[in-house]
């Protein structure tokens, strides 16, 4: 099935074919908030409303050619912009790949640093997203030798609870001050990089997470796992740790009812939301990471719709 969905996400063929169909673009609309940045802004004025935050994703990674490098950075500088003018209570998220990561650390610095210097600008925020295993300790080493010395209070990382690695990359961020949003993990890894086991990946979820309720930065609780979620309330409840210290983290168009009780409780929340025309790829891409993610969308909506949202 892995393999089949990644041989999907290339097909340009079928691409032309589902960005003009009306059911497929009906479906991708529930997980990626349109093509355009205006439809992304109009999904955040939306969640804003109530009372939820956002983190915006242009989507698109692994860009091989300056040129693409150059546009993505020049559309995360249009959406902090926006952001700022528009007053919306949202910061990006940016993968490195996308900024040219694959291409020369030359370029990389150049399309990164212009983000993060109009996100000091604005007093915005840029999370950058963490990718498979290879660029684990690249993406760390940037963050944590280019990045934070100067644009610490602008940016932030990713940590996949998965990777066996995790713990050690905590203490090293946690020690510096830096803001990290903690993540399960979605890359297919090998069982020398990543926990197999589900049990093993939460375990080490709530170990991280304690961790950062109590020593960390604001940290991000990225899960729709209800059972890590009811353990987040009573360790904070247990510790005195108060809804301000930190946020749960949830995907654009995932368990939107429990988005919704999160918040009626006092508790802070931000969306990720996707946007883009590469949205056919992203899901396809993110499908086939792990196959699981079918099933746990699909679970998703039937929980929704049971209970009534």
């Amino acid at each position: 099935m892995r393999q089949a969905l990644l041989w999907l996400s290339h097909q340009q063929s079928i691409f032309r074919f589902v960005r003009s169909n009306p059911l497929a673009k009906r479906f991708a609309s529930r997980f990626v908030a349109g093509e355009t940045l205006d439809t992304a802004v109009a999904a955040v004025q939306e969640l804003n409303a109530r009372r939820i935050t956002a983190s915006l994703d242009l989507l698109g990674e692994s860009v091989t050619k300056p040129e693409e490098a150059g546009a993505a950075r020049d559309e995360y500088l249009r959406m902090l912009d926006r952001i700022a003018a528009d007053k919306v209570d949202a910061n990006v998220s940016v993968k490195l790949t996308q900024m040219g990561q694959d291409i020369s650390e030359v370029a990389l610095r150049e399309n990164a640093f212009a983000i993060l210097e109009r996100a000091k600008k604005h007093n915005s925020f840029v999370r950058f997203d963490m990718e498979g295993t290879p660029y684990t300790d690249r993406t760390i080493d940037f963050f944590a030798r280019e990045c934070f010395l100067d644009f610490g209070k602008h940016c932030g990382v990713v940590i996949q609870a998965m990777l066996r690695r995790s713990p050690k990359d905590v203490d090293l961020l946690v020690g510096m001050g830096a803001r990290i949003r903690l993540c399960k993990g979605a890359y297919l890894e090998s069982s020398d990089h990543a926990f197999p086991a589900k049990k093993d990946v939460d375990a080490q979820y709530v170990s991280l997470m304690q961790k950062l309720m109590t020593e960390g930065n604001y940290p991000g609780l990225a899960t729709h796992d209800e059972q890590i979620i009811a353990e987040a309330k009573r360790f904070a409840a247990a510790n005195r740790i108060g809804p301000e210290r930190f946020e749960f983290q949830m995907l654009y168009g995932v368990r939107r009812d429990l988005q919704e009780k999160l918040r009626s409780e006092g508790w802070n929340l931000r969306v990720y939301i996707p946007f883009g025309t590469q949205w056919y790829p992203y899901l396809m891409r993110r499908l086939a990471e792990r196959p699981a993610n079918i099933a746990f969308i699909m679970g998703n909506v039937f929980k929704e719709a049971v209970g009534g949202q």
